[in-house]
C-alpha cells in the first residue's frame, strides 16, 4: 500500500469505543500476582485456582490472566456503545464474510458485560466486541501507591502486535482499517514498517510492527501522574531483567515511558502526558524521525540495531526535535518566565 493511500484514506468515525479489556495467558498466576499489584499498581479482585483478575479504574475487571500454560494475550475485547450498535456491528461483520459467535450468558457474566461477540482477525487474534461493561460500587484501591490510570473513554491504554511480514500487515490493515473501521493515525516506513490506528483520541489504541513473527509486542497503561512512572521505573530496575526499554519519549504520542517484561512474554509500557488528537480532523502522516526522541533503549536489539538507534535518536536533538509535554488541568504549575524554543517557533510548526 502506498504513502498516498495510506494517507488520504478517511472512513467515517470508528464504531469501536476502545480498548476495554484483554485476557493474558501465563504459565504461573503467582508471578502476575506479584507483577501486577505491586509494580504496576493494579487491583486483585479475583483468584481461583486457574485464573485472576484485576481491575485498574471504576470498572469491575480489565485484565483477566489465565494459567493455561500458554503467553502473550488470548483476546482483545474492544467496546461499542450499546445493544442495538453490537447487532449492527454483527450484521456489518456477517455482511462481509465474517463468521462470528454469539458469546453466551456465562461467557459475558465472566467478562462483567452485558452482551457480546466473538471472531478472529487474519492471524487468529480472538476479538470480542461487546457493550455494558459493569462499573463496581467499590472505589478501586491500587496495589501500590499511584494517582491512578488514564482510561475513561480512552480505554485500558493501547496494544501493539508484532507483524511477520509486510503482507501481514496490509492484510491486517484491511480488516481493522476497511471492516472494524479503525483510523489510521500515522505510520513509519523506516526503520521498521508500523501502522498507528486510533478509535478515539487516544493517539492509537492498536498498533502493527513488522518483526518478522507474529505475537503481541506489548501493552500500554498510562499513568496520571509522571512520579507514578519514575517510581515504578525505581520498582523494575530492582529487578534483574525486569526492564525491557529504558525511560524515554516517543516522537509519535508524546508519551514518557519505560518498559517492562511480563511473566507472559510480552511487555508493558508504563508512562504519562500522551496526547490527545481530534478524532473529527486528523489527517495520517508518515513520520520519518524515528520512534523516540530520547531514552526508550531496547534491551533485545542486537548491539548493531541499538546503534542505529541511538543514531536517530541523536539526530532528533541535532535537529532540535522537540514537543510540549502534554498535561491537564491539576497536573502541573505554571513557573515564571518564558520559553526561548517555544515563542520561536511559528503557529504552523507548533502544530504536528
Amino acid at each position: 500500500m502506498s504513502s498516498t493511500d495510506l494517507q488520504h484514506f478517511a472512513p467515517q468515525r470508528p464504531v469501536l469505543q476502545a480498548l476495554g479489556y484483554v485476557g493474558i495467558r501465563t504459565k504461573d498466576l503467582s508471578d502476575w500476582a506479584s507483577y501486577g499489584t505491586n509494580l504496576l499498581g493494579l487491583q486483585r479482585i479475583d483468584k481461583s485456582r486457574t485464573t485472576l483478575a484485576f481491575r485498574m479504574d471504576d470498572r469491575k475487571q480489565r485484565l483477566v490472566v489465565d494459567a493455561d500454560g500458554g503467553q502473550g494475550i488470548g483476546f482483545f475485547g474492544w467496546e461499542v456503545a450499546d445493544a442495538a450498535t453490537l447487532d449492527a456491528f454483527a450484521a456489518h461483520l456477517e455482511h462481509n464474510d465474517i463468521r462470528i459467535e454469539r458469546g453466551s450468558r456465562a461467557l459475558a457474566d465472566q467478562r462483567h458485560v452485558k452482551d457480546l461477540i466473538v471472531f478472529d482477525d487474519p492471524v487468529a487474534n480472538r476479538l470480542e466486541i461487546f457493550y455494558g461493561a459493569q462499573i463496581s460500587s467499590d472505589p478501586f484501591k491500587p496495589g501500590r501507591s499511584i494517582s491512578g490510570f488514564r482510561t475513561g473513554p480512552l480505554g485500558l491504554g493501547h496494544v501493539v502486535l508484532n507483524v511477520d511480514t509486510a503482507q501481514t500487515i496490509d492484510r491486517l490493515m484491511a480488516f481493522y482499517r476497511d471492516t472494524l473501521g479503525f483510523r489510521l493515525t500515522d505510520y513509519y516506513s523506516h526503520p521498521f514498517v508500523a501502522r498507528f490506528l486510533h478509535v478515539n483520541p487516544r493517539h492509537h489504541s492498536l498498533a502493527f510492527i513488522q518483526t518478522g513473527k507474529n505475537a503481541v509486542h506489548h501493552l500500554m497503561m498510562e499513568l496520571f501522574s509522571f512520579d507514578d512512572v519514575g517510581q515504578g521505573y525505581d520498582l523494575a530496575l530492582g529487578e534483574a531483567g525486569r526492564v525491557a526499554v529504558t525511560l524515554g519519549r516517543h516522537t509519535s504520542d508524546f508519551i514518557t515511558s519505560f518498559y517492562t517484561w511480563t511473566p507472559s512474554a510480552f511487555m508493558v509500557e508504563y508512562g504519562w502526558g500522551a496526547r490527545s488528537i481530534d478524532v473529527d480532523h486528523w489527517q495520517a502522516l508518515e513520520r520519518k524521525e524515528g520512534p523516540s526522541m530520547w531514552g526508550h533503549d531496547r534491551s533485545w536489539l542486537s548491539p548493531e540495531d541499538r546503534a542505529k538507534a541511538r543514531a536517530l535518536r541523536l539526530k532528533n536533538a541535532e535537529n532540535g526535535f522537540r514537543r510540549p509535554v502534554q498535561v491537564m488541568e491539576g497536573n502541573y504549575e505554571v513557573m515564571s518566565g518564558v520559553c526561548p524554543w517555544w515563542d520561536s517557533l511559528g503557529s504552523q510548526s507548533r502544530g504536528r
